[in-house]
């Protein structure tokens, strides 16, 4: 595979694996200031919003750093663009631990929850879901800098 295609994949990957995670980011102002607790289990907890998350995103999360690592290996003769690379798959897998260390902990505690009264530990569940998803996203965003840093500082062959 051309180290071309290689790199349009490499970050059509790690762009749809930060999307995910940004718009998490975007619904947090409102969902943590001006909706109220029962909105907020109703949508996050009971009418699955956030299936597809796990399917399509768990699979795009591994690749998000399975990708750049194998670009590094590509680039493992231009050290900037190889630095960079490696840089973005170690951010990527940091950003997949902060989601376990984070927001799993709180996904295990809202799959617990039923109808009817709202949970006592409710604020310390909701803030801890959605500050984990901050967190994951700002460590996929670094990831996916230091990935265009890989992809624009490769060198290229002069022409002829």
């Amino acid at each position: 595979m051309s180290l071309f295609l290689w790199a349009v994949l490499t970050a059509t990957v790690a762009a749809l694996s930060l999307g995910p995670s940004f718009a998490h980011v975007l619904e947090s102002v409102p969902r943590l200031t001006q909706w109220s607790p029962e909105l907020w289990r109703e949508t996050t907890v009971f009418n699955a919003q956030f299936r597809l998350f796990a399917a399509v995103g768990a699979p795009l999360d591994i690749s998000a750093i399975a990708f750049p690592a194998v670009l590094a290996l590509i680039l493992h003769n231009d050290r900037r663009a190889f630095r960079c690379a490696i840089a973005a798959a170690f951010l990527y897998a940091i950003a997949l631990a902060a989601w376990f260390v984070l927001v799993a902990p709180a996904n295990g505690v809202l799959s617990t929850w039923t109808p009817g009264p709202i949970a006592a530990n409710f604020e310390a569940i909701r803030w801890r879901w959605e500050v984990g998803h901050m967190v994951v996203a700002a460590l996929k965003l670094a990831g996916f800098i230091a990935l265009a840093c890989a992809l624009l500082s490769i060198r290229r062959p002069p022409r002829a």
